[in-house]
């Protein structure tokens, strides 16, 4: 199986190359990626555990999905196949920000990417991916944020960086 590609870009969320995911974080250089948040009609968040054979941040507590973009494909679009391949979840997504961020893992890999932020709404229960997923969870915003101050070695790097202004954003939308 062909090793997947990361899309390289410069801090304008320009295309600058491609390169093999593995060599990207290996190298800490900067790519795009996407995280998903889902939401259902009691404004609680769907968290997934990943699952316990992934390379990096095993059995840590999430955002609904995340992952990288393939080259010619939106952000939306990477987004619904990847909800679907992780969660089996279909639903509309909506960008709401993008940031850069960098975090070096304890096994030598390294995490730089300019991450584009969705959200979208369902009621479903996710039909989950074992080679991706261990568990999952519906949790209110604000026991997310008890939580990680309480846990945080339970929950991903990125997840506790992009959560502050994810919160920030309901906040001014929804709460």
């Amino acid at each position: 199986m062909k090793e997947e590609q990361v899309i390289l870009v410069n801090e304008k969320d320009e295309p600058i190359g491609l390169m093999n995911k593995l060599e990207a974080h290996e190298k800490a250089v900067l790519h795009r990626a996407f995280s998903v948040f889902v939401l259902n009609n009691k404004n609680e968040v769907l968290l997934q555990q990943r699952a316990h054979h992934k390379y990096h941040s095993p059995l840590l507590w999430t955002n609904t999905c995340c992952s990288h973009q393939r080259a010619g494909e939106t952000n939306l679009e990477a987004g619904k196949r990847r909800l679907f391949e992780e969660m089996g979840m279909q639903t509309e997504l909506k960008e709401l920000f993008h940031f850069i961020y960098k975090a070096p893992f304890d096994n030598g890999l390294t995490e730089h990417e300019l991450d584009h932020v969705m959200i979208g709404y369902s009621n479903e229960e996710p039909n989950i991916n074992d080679e991706e997923v261990e568990s999952w969870k519906w949790m209110k915003i604000e026991a997310i944020k008890d939580d990680m101050l309480q846990n945080p070695d339970i929950y991903t790097v990125w997840f506790k960086i992009i959560f502050d202004e994810f919160y920030h954003y309901l906040e001014e939308h929804t709460l």
